[in-house]
């Protein structure tokens, strides 16, 4: 199988590379492709803007979390597109030490993998032709890595464009766009990221404006001609579920679940049944697992606190068969979540935990996890990767360990999840077991 592809990258984070990423997505659906996104890393917000703009599911591909025979089963996911973008994380060359690992969860490992020329959108703000120093940087500093061009990005003048393409062409760089300082252009974040799509007010006509946008000061053909792609082989298979029914949480505080997973979860049989804490709703009586995914539950945890046919539900469901949360999921599964104002407010209690959000500190990285109890399906000793992004803080955690966890360096990380009787929860996000 191959599809021609792009990766669209940048020197740092915050140069508008989302942006970039949707204005094409969209605008080359319009021109009547089938376009199949990607994100590069361990992100789970950008993917549902993804699909948002071309209507195509999108997934995550990452070196260091997943081995080459799933990232191969994955980029598998492209059969029958006319093209894949994928879109970069941080900077095009950040990663972590490859300790264990099969990359450095780099954006240029998966772009070199799968061959796809690389895209860099620059800032070009204040400098001109000093950008072309930067651009060539990057084109050369890993010669194996194919590189299609740049793309300028916060121009401030048709004098500004000028010269900063004066540098690229000097550099013998090819400039794909030049695209204007537009400060509406851009979408709202808060601490973990972007606003997530369901969220965002009218996310599809903010996408429609930034085809019209890339449609206005890029060069779309160009761009669509510079893609390339290796023939990859059939891969391992996605991950296999945890159980044959699986309740999971769903709605604007329990939606961080990486997309690779539900979709290997459901070709391999199981059922995945939707529920909305927020909206009061228990999991499904007959489900063999409960499974609550990261999000935002400190945004909504008097909503999640007075909830009483959720937690009533999820208390008769632990009584018998597994209950598993992931990082805000874990908080919920806890005794207490005290918000950012400092309230303190009561949750499910199947856990001892007690998190605060008002004594924030970021807690970000890739983990490596060696079971010390089951999780559903998952046996002990079984080794998971995944990626921790939190700024909540332990309080309290009286329970026993879940899980053996190092970071990407090898060194042990305190935050081991915890388990008691058939519940479990951990503050990392499993992208797939470690082989």
């Amino acid at each position: 199988m191959s599809v021609p592809g792009l990766m669209i990258a940048a020197p740092a984070s915050g140069t508008g590379k989302t942006t970039v990423m949707l204005g094409l997505l969209r605008a080359l659906c319009e021109d009547g492709l089938i376009v199949q996104p990607y994100k590069s890393g361990p992100d789970y917000i950008d993917p549902a803007f993804h699909r948002a703009a071309c209507g195509r599911a999108s997934f995550n591909l990452d070196s260091w979390a997943m081995t080459p025979g799933l990232i191969d089963a994955i980029a598998g996911e492209a059969t029958g597109a006319d093209l894949v973008i994928a879109e970069g994380s941080m900077g095009l060359y950040d990663g972590v030490a490859s300790v264990g690992g099969t990359g450095h969860g780099a954006s240029a490992d998966i772009a070199k993998r799968m061959g796809w020329p690389v895209v860099l959108v620059i800032d070009v703000s204040g400098q001109a032709q000093s950008a072309a120093a930067t651009a060539l940087g990057f084109a050369r500093f890993d010669p194996d890595l194919p590189f299609a061009g740049v793309i300028l990005n916060r121009v401030a003048s048709p004098r500004h464009e000028r010269l900063a393409r004066r540098g690229m062409e000097a550099a013998g760089i090819r400039v794909l766009g030049a695209l204007p300082r537009r400060g509406d252009l851009t979408l709202p974040e808060r601490h973990l990221g972007l606003v997530q799509a369901v969220e965002h007010p009218d996310l599809d006509r903010a996408i429609a404006d930034y085809a019209a946008f890339l449609r206005a000061h890029a060069d779309l053909e160009a761009i669509r001609q510079a893609a390339r792609g290796k023939v990859l082989g059939q891969g391992d298979g996605l991950p296999s579920p945890p159980a044959q029914r699986i309740a999971l949480a769903r709605d604007e505080a329990f939606s961080f679940t990486y997309p690779h997973l539900l979709e290997g979860w459901r070709r391999a049989g199981a059922e995945i049944l939707p529920f909305s804490p927020l909206a009061d709703e228990a999991p499904a009586a007959d489900a063999d697992l409960v499974w609550l995914p990261g999000g935002y539950p400190e945004l909504h945890a008097g909503r999640i606190a007075a909830a009483s046919h959720f937690i009533a539900g999820l208390r008769r469901h632990a009584q018998s068969r597994p209950v598993h949360g992931e990082c805000g999921g874990y908080m919920v599964l806890g005794e207490a979540l005290i918000d950012k104002a400092g309230e303190r407010h009561a949750m499910a209690g199947l856990l001892g935990l007690v998190t605060s959000y008002a004594q924030r500190r970021m807690h970000l990285g890739y983990r490596h996890a060696a079971l010390l109890a089951p999780v559903a399906g998952m046996a002990v000793g079984t080794a998971l990767r995944g990626h921790e992004f939190h700024y909540s803080t332990i309080i309290e955690q009286p329970d026993a360990p879940l899980a053996h966890v190092t970071d990407a360096d090898g060194a042990a990380v305190p935050e081991t999840g915890s388990h008691r009787g058939h519940v479990t929860g951990t503050f990392f996000h499993m992208i797939a077991p470690a082989r």
